[in-house]
């Protein structure tokens, strides 16, 4: 696949709407943004937040500031928006993160909740960290976790459940895949690349971790604006064909100097 420029990866994820206006409806955010101040787990992402974002405004300021929504508190319904150009800044950030492993030819774990469209993204990045001599985790066998199972697919680990790959925000999938190493007496990864609890839940842990994040999924970019997460990077995380997150990957291997 050809790079894309930045002006050219922006304009395509505007298109795509992956970034721009997004299909997450405003009032869909600001529940989800309530619910975290409201200290439900569910929306932590295996985070430990405390209660250091019990304001409701508190978070919507950083999604504004970090991912683009709108930030006025008086916009209740309709729209919202994800900045592309932050989306493209978020991919610069990890990429620096990327080529960091590769110099060191890092342990890397890959894991996404969003099998249906980011698994691509991520099983495209992990052969790229393996082919200049990155140790791409193989999960040990085995593991259970939210009534499944934890499994590898093309590098990457998911979840599944009656034989199908599941969405999930859990962090019990990475805590089996975290356990699991220990038990065996393997080495945890340098760095985990995933979304979701999985991203989250690796940071919480003390691992240096970077992760993709749907503008509805506040936890990671206040973890990025903690210091927990080192890198949010702010996207639909489900748009409708997964093909679309080709120039994106294009964009950030090149950036990352993984591109052959």
């Amino acid at each position: 696949m050809p790079i894309p420029s930045r002006p050219a990866l922006v304009e395509h994820l505007v298109r795509t709407r992956i970034a721009g206006d997004v299909a997450t409806p405003r009032d869909n955010n600001l529940a989800h943004y309530r619910s975290l101040a409201n200290g439900e787990r569910h929306y932590w992402l295996g985070l430990e937040l405390g209660d250091r974002w019990s304001d409701e405004q508190d978070v919507l300021a950083v999604m504004a500031e970090r991912c683009g929504v709108n930030d006025d508190p008086e916009h209740r319904a309709g729209q919202d928006t994800i900045d592309p150009e932050l989306t493209v800044d978020g991919l610069d950030r990890m990429a620096a993160r990327l080529r960091k492993a590769a110099a060191g030819r890092e342990r890397v774990l890959f894991a996404t909740g969003h099998p249906g469209a980011l698994l691509d993204v991520h099983s495209r990045t992990a052969a790229a960290l393996r082919a200049v001599g990155c140790d791409i985790v193989r999960i040990p066998g085995g593991l259970t976790a939210d009534e499944g199972y934890v499994v590898q697919f093309a590098d990457v680990a998911v979840f599944e459940r009656g034989a199908s790959l599941w969405h999930t925000h859990s962090p019990q999938p990475m805590n089996a895949v975290l356990d699991g190493l220990r038990a065996l007496d393997q080495a945890l990864p340098d760095l985990v690349v995933a979304d979701h609890g999985w991203a989250g839940r690796a940071a919480q842990r003390g691992i240096d971790a970077v992760g993709y994040a749907d503008c509805n999924d506040p936890a990671l970019f206040l973890a990025e604006a903690e210091g927990t997460l080192q890198v949010a990077v702010p996207l639909d995380d489900h748009v409708l064909d997964p093909r679309f997150y080709e120039p994106m990957t294009a964009y950030l291997l090149d950036a990352a100097g993984l591109t052959a």
